[in-house]
């Protein structure tokens, strides 16, 4: 059933995105025109140019500056990906161009059709009409007829309208993420705690991809345009999404707490917007030049507004690039970008909030009406608030790289002071709490092995510590459960690149490189997730980061290559990462659907080399418990093991704390003397050593001295240790162990 519903989603999808790539007509577009030569003496604050092939007609409509006088000729080169196909020089008084034979110094507003010849309309490629995200480029160089001296340089960029950034591409990634993250907590809720593992990896590494896709669109960094528009398909996942009431809304916001909105969208019909396909850095000087001059021509305030605002050259149009590029190309103010990701950040925790109180409602309902047994989802029930604390937090972690970039971003562009402010909160608030949360693990662990010489025992045997903390480390293997903290290092350390470099797209070309190869190189030395196969989707995700980092080192030139290589490195950037991406996700859909045609889930998937599995208990499955332990939770005050409440500090509720640190107490130890060889073998009938774990309460050190288990950190020999942890012969345990709690959690080995 879950399959069908995902195919069909998948099909409607495909209709959507395709139908209309058909159904358009063809046509060349181009929206601004930049210059590409120093000291240019024609340049165009507005510029639109439609080519329709149907009725051989071009539509121009420019706006432009001339301090040209006198006759020129136009020499016209087109080329595509960087590779020049077309060469022709026309003479405007030949071809009829009323305002431009001779052309005059002045403003020259120009509005007209275009007839396109025959001949030159058999020489553009088919291809150049269906291919999305057409790369390609018309470069004018104006030239005196009577000396040949050019006195000005022009180029516009060329699309056809068709594009890989679909709206349908970016539902069927969020719906498929969501379900998938769905299934995993639906596993865990029923008692299959192995196989909802393995399913929250998968997806939280399919998440964590798409961000590493949409973190290269928000660099500064030449991208191509089917580089860019890919990227804009993966931007939902750091809370760039449009909605225009919501702008509205923001925009009202920044006006109320001192701010200034820019107004780019409102400009559109009179003024270009250039989406830069090059760094300030390494754009023509002419470019450059102008930017600089209109600068220092403004007033200090204005200069300093246009510094952290949007870009605008001397002719009057604006340049986006990087972050700007997005929100743009998004559709959304620049100044309007951080409300954006916050607020739906925010929106997404509130209804994850909602979603789990009100399954929790259903749940209690339909347990009460009998629709549902009383043992399903018996961990949930009694455990919620527990759960949804695991859950929030499991939210900051998957939100983070989203909320430190637009934050941090936030710091360079002061849209006003309050969102400065929600900035500071938002940025210190998450990294606190990961970083809090990241160092109470190692504090578990670390006590796990002093106890047990096992970090796995207390972090997968104590509920309360895997609802709430199993978010940072279930992906790993018991002994890298310390790897959260590269990884939280590693996004906070990338979020600076990118939020702070957006003026150097070199640092950011070489910080990529350097983070990238880093994470790759730690992944597969330590390889620290919980199996081979986990440990392979993430190192091959890492590899391919990798990869396009080097594209990136590439796209920035600072080798000085042609710009033929930029146009086909980012075809193989895009053909490689569609295709590996449409494989992880036919990995995780397989896999995910496999799982709930199991009549085992867990069976799928072979048991951890950390045991984990034998220390991790379902209550739900705990059907051997006596009266007593009943009885025992009762005078405790317990619901099934959790205590009532919503404790923020789980240090009083875990079974890792008071109880365990009695038993490091050496003071009221009893170390007995050792045994004579074959004691156990004469006297197990007449006195069979006592567990160090009271049966009547599950996991609970029984009270009395000399029944303890001695400390294994008192110089006892290997022997001795191990006679204390295994010395009853494993039949008698069999017989007598009253809790299934011991069973699991190893001690009938």
């Amino acid at each position: 059933m879950w399959f069908s519903t995902l195919r069909s989603i998948l099909f409607v999808s495909w209709l959507w995105a395709v139908v209309p790539v058909f159904a358009a007509e063809p046509m060349l577009v181009s929206n601004s025109l930049n210059t590409c030569q120093e000291d240019s003496m024609f340049t165009a604050s507005l510029f639109k140019v439609v080519y329709t092939p149907n009725n051989n007609t071009a539509f121009l409509n420019i706006v432009a500056t001339s301090s040209v006088e006198g006759s020129v000729v136009f020499d016209i080169a087109i080329s595509a990906y960087g590779y020049t196909i077309i060469e022709t020089t026309i003479d405007p008084c030949k071809v009829g161009l009323a305002g431009l034979c001779p052309m005059t110094a002045g403003k020259i507003p120009l509005k007209f059709n275009l007839p396109v010849g025959e001949e030159a309309a058999s020489q553009i490629p088919g291809i150049a009409y269906t291919f999305p995200d057409l790369d390609a480029t018309v470069r004018v160089f104006l030239n005196m007829t009577d000396t040949g001296k050019s006195v000005a340089c022009v180029e516009a960029d060329i699309s056809n309208g068709k594009t890989v950034d679909l709206i349908a591409v970016k539902w069927v990634l969020a719906i498929i993420a969501g379900l998938v993250l769905c299934s995993s907590a639906i596993l865990n809720g029923l008692g299959h705690s192995n196989a909802a593992a393995h399913v929250a990896s998968g997806a939280l590494s399919l998440f964590g991809f798409f961000q590493a896709q949409a973190m290269l669109g928000l660099t500064a960094i030449h991208l191509p345009p089917v580089v860019q528009s890919w990227t804009q398909d993966f931007q939902w996942s750091m809370g760039i999404i449009n909605v225009d009431f919501m702008q509205d809304i923001f925009t009202w916001y920044q006006r109320a707490t001192g701010g200034t909105p820019s107004t780019i969208f409102d400009s559109l019909t009179t003024v270009s917007v250039q989406v830069e396909k090059r760094a300030l850095s390494v754009m023509p000087d002419a470019a450059v030049n102008l930017y600089r001059r209109s600068a220092a021509l403004l007033p200090r305030g204005a200069a300093s507004l246009m510094k952290r605002g949007n870009v605008m050259t001397g002719s009057g149009s604006y340049i986006v690039y990087g972050i700007q590029r997005v929100a743009f190309r998004a559709g959304i103010e620049t100044t309007n970008l951080f409300m954006t990701g916050l607020v739906f950040f925010c929106l997404f925790v509130v209804i994850t909030i909602g979603a789990v109180a009100a399954f929790k409602g259903l749940c209690e309902l339909a347990v009460k009406q009998k629709w549902m047994k009383g043992d399903k989802f018996l961990e949930f029930r009694n455990g919620w608030l527990t759960v949804l604390k695991g859950i929030l937090f499991r939210l900051t972690l998957i939100g983070y790289p989203q909320m430190s970039i637009l934050c941090l971003w936030e710091f360079t562009q002061v849209d006003s002071p309050a969102e400065v402010v929600l900035a500071v909160f938002f940025i210190v608030g998450m990294t606190v709490t990961l970083g809090w949360a990241a160092s109470k693990v190692i504090r578990i662990a670390r006590r796990s092995v002093a106890m047990h010489r096992n970090p796995a025992y207390i972090l997968f045997s104590d509920p309360q510590a895997l609802n709430k903390w199993g978010f940072l480390y279930v992906q790993f293997r018991a002994s890298a459960y310390y790897f959260i903290i590269p990884v939280l290092g590693y996004t906070l350390v990338k979020a600076m690149f990118i939020s702070f470099a957006q003026n150097n797209n070199t640092a950011q070309a070489i910080g990529f490189l350097l983070i990238e190869a880093g994470a790759l190189i730690a992944a597969s030395v330590l390889r620290p997730w919980m199996d081979k196969s986990t440990n392979s989707f993430n190192i091959a995700i890492c590899a391919v980061n990798f990869i396009n980092a080097i594209f990136l080192l590439i796209f920035s030139d600072v080798f000085n290559q042609p710009p033929l290589v930029n146009g086909v490195i980012g075809l193989i950037l895009f053909f490689l990462n569609a295709i590996f991406a449409t494989i992880l996700l036919i990995m995780v859909i397989i896999s995910t659907t496999l799982i709930f045609y199991r009549k085992n889930p867990d069976g799928r998937y072979q048991f951890m080399a950390d045991d984990r599995t034998s220390f991790m208990k379902s209550q739900s499955q705990l059907t051997g418990t006596t009266e007593l332990d009943a009885l025992a939770a009762t005078a405790r005050g317990d619901k099934a093991g959790y205590k009532g409440g919503l404790d923020l500090d789980d240090d009083n509720e875990s079974i890792s704390s008071a109880s365990l640190r009695r038993r490091t107490d050496t003071s009221n130890l009893t170390i007995p003397t050792a045994a004579p060889n074959g004691a156990y073998n004469r006297n197990n009938h007449a006195d069979p050593p006592r567990s160090p774990v009271d049966p009547s309460v599950p996991l609970f050190p029984a009270n009395g001295g000399p029944q303890r288990a001695p400390s294994p950190f008192n110089g006892s020999s290997a022997a001795s240790q191990r006679s204390q942890h295994s010395g009853s012969p494993p039949s008698y345990r069999a017989q007598n162990n009253a809790s299934p709690w011991q069973r699991g959690a190893g001690y009938d080995h």
